[in-house]
C-alpha cells in the first residue's frame, strides 16, 4: 500500500420509513445485509485500518458498527460532527487534519461529499452509491491531501479494481 490510503465509505441504505430526522433515520433493512459485506471487503483487501472517521449520522454510525465487525482488529472511531452534511471541500479538511502517523483511514460519511472528495483526490468520477467504498492511495502525508493526486485503487459495493 501506498503511504496513506483514504478509505471512502458512504454510509449503507437508510430506512425512510418512520420520519425521524434526517441525522436520527436507522438502517434498513438492505443496509444492515449490506455493511457487513463492505466489512468483508475490508478484512480481505485492507491490511489494516488506523482509525474511522465517522459521521454523526445515526445511519453512519450504524454502517460502522456493522463494517468494523467484520474486522479482525476494530480500529479506533472518532465521531466527526463537521462529516455529516459535509462537502468535498470539508471533507478535504478533515483528510488534512490527520496524524500523518496514520496510514489507513477510513471516512464513513454520505454524498455528494464523498464523490466529490474522490474526485477531487484522483481526478475520476467515482459513484458511491449507499454501502460503496473507494479505495484510495496518496503518495504525500495527509497535510498535502488535494494537491497531491491520490490513485484510485478500488471502488464499488463490493470494490472493484
Amino acid at each position: 500500500m501506498a503511504e496513506h490510503t483514504l478509505i471512502l465509505l458512504r454510509h449503507s441504505k437508510s430506512d425512510w420509513s418512520s420520519g425521524e430526522a434526517d441525522i436520527d433515520r436507522p438502517l434498513g433493512k438492505r443496509g444492515r445485509r449490506q455493511a457487513p459485506e463492505a466489512g468483508q471487503w475490508l478484512a480481505t483487501h485492507v491490511d489494516r485500518v488506523d482509525l474511522a472517521v465517522v459521521s454523526i449520522a445515526e445511519r453512519a454510525r450504524a454502517t460502522w458498527d456493522l463494517v468494523s465487525a467484520e474486522l479482525g482488529e476494530r480500529p479506533e472511531m472518532r465521531l466527526a460532527e463537521r462529516a455529516y452534511g459535509a462537502s468535498s471541500e470539508e471533507l478535504l479538511d478533515i483528510a488534512r487534519s490527520l496524524s500523518e502517523e496514520l496510514d489507513t483511514v477510513v471516512l464513513v460519511g454520505h454524498n455528494p461529499g464523498l464523490e466529490g472528495l474522490a474526485e477531487t483526490l484522483t481526478d475520476d468520477w467515482v459513484s458511491l452509491p449507499t454501502s460503496a467504498l473507494a479505495v484510495i492511495e496518496l503518495d504525500d502525508p495527509w497535510r498535502s491531501a488535494g494537491r497531491a493526486r491520490g490513485r484510485l485503487r478500488a471502488a464499488g459495493r463490493p470494490p472493484t479494481g
